[in-house]
């Protein structure tokens, strides 16, 4: 059952091993990363647990064909990333997206990267399961592949310009700001053009001691503004309501309450990377790294907690009655 998990962690340790800058969220100087495989790999085995019954159903056709056939599948992450990196795979991404003018060409690699291995898993999940097995892996297939779209459209479209996420920036911005008014900083938002990166706001902080001196100020973009998480949270928890047996107004409920702290989490990353700016702190680590596990940490919490929560409120029937 933990086969296509396993499948993939011999290439990520290769990937850790020649990269382990992009890990945290420093591919080529970006927000981009490799940091979301250690995600993947805990939702497969979130899947594991939660269809253990229906998997440890299956029964796996053992003929030499079979195993031969898994053995290439489940080899193949592996494969594609000993090309990639030593045999000029990356390199050749690089080039077809510079031919055809992608805006940011050398990140290119990185988002098929995601996508190949959603490919890959697929594949590796029909031939132990088969067809029916897909059903049980959807978080995890869904889940590499939306997060390769999500750096492509990033590749495609300069910060700023794919204006339905763009959108999403100016209540993120707005509330960051109170917030930091709250703590008692002198704030201001404006909006700038640029030629690269188009309308985006842009946050400034000041002293309290002197309200005329600037200790910060960030532009923030759609990665920024919570998109990203937000995107993930829908398919995470979506996909796990879609198998639970909860009733269908408490599935809506659920959904719109972890939507709304996963906005509000990312509003706080925000403001933690002002402070950690204003005091001095490593920012650009804090905004690659370790900002974006407070998403993730709580993307990933938030079903066992409703599993426990639920778990606890029926003793308490079972208790009351």
């Amino acid at each position: 059952m933990l086969l296509p998990a396993i499948s993939f962690i011999p290439p990520i340790s290769i990937l850790y091993y020649l990269r382990p800058d992009s890990f945290q969220g420093m591919w080529e100087g970006t927000w981009q990363g490799r940091f979301l495989y250690f995600f993947f790999l805990w939702l497969c085995l979130l899947e594991v647990i939660i269809g253990y019954e229906s998997l440890s159903s299956y029964e796996m056709n053992k003929s030499l064909r079979k195993i031969l056939v898994l053995v290439i599948l489940i080899s193949l992450p592996t494969m594609y990333v000993i090309a990639a990196n030593f045999f000029g795979l990356n390199d050749m991404i690089k080039s077809l997206a510079d031919r055809n003018m992608v805006y940011h060409a050398p990140l290119a690699p990185l988002s098929v990267e995601y996508m190949v291995f959603s490919v890959l898993l697929c594949m590796i999940v029909i031939s132990v399961f088969g067809i029916v097995g897909l059903e049980e892996f959807s978080i995890s297939i869904t889940f590499l592949g939306i997060v390769g779209l999500i750096y492509a459209i990033d590749e495609l479209y300069p910060v700023g310009r794919f204006t339905p996420f763009q959108s999403l920036t100016y209540p993120t911005t707005s509330l960051a700001q109170n917030i930091l008014g709250l703590l008692g900083y002198p704030t201001r938002s404006i909006v700038v053009k640029s030629n690269e990166y188009g309308y985006f706001p842009v946050l400034l902080v000041f002293d309290p001691k002197n309200p005329t001196k600037l200790l910060a100020n960030f532009g923030i973009a759609w990665p920024c503004a919570g998109v990203e998480s937000l995107i993930i949270y829908a398919l995470t928890i979506l996909l796990f309501l879609k198998k639970s047996l909860i009733p269908k107004w408490q599935k809506i409920v659920y959904f719109v309450f972890g939507a709304a702290v996963t906005y509000l989490i990312n509003v706080l990353r925000i403001v933690s990377i002002f402070l950690v700016k204003i005091n001095g702190g490593n920012w650009l680590l804090f905004h690659n790294f370790y900002g974006p596990l407070y998403s993730i940490t709580w993307i990933a919490s938030y079903p066992l907690i409703i599993i426990g929560s639920r778990f606890l409120w029926n003793k308490v029937k079972l208790l009351i009655s």
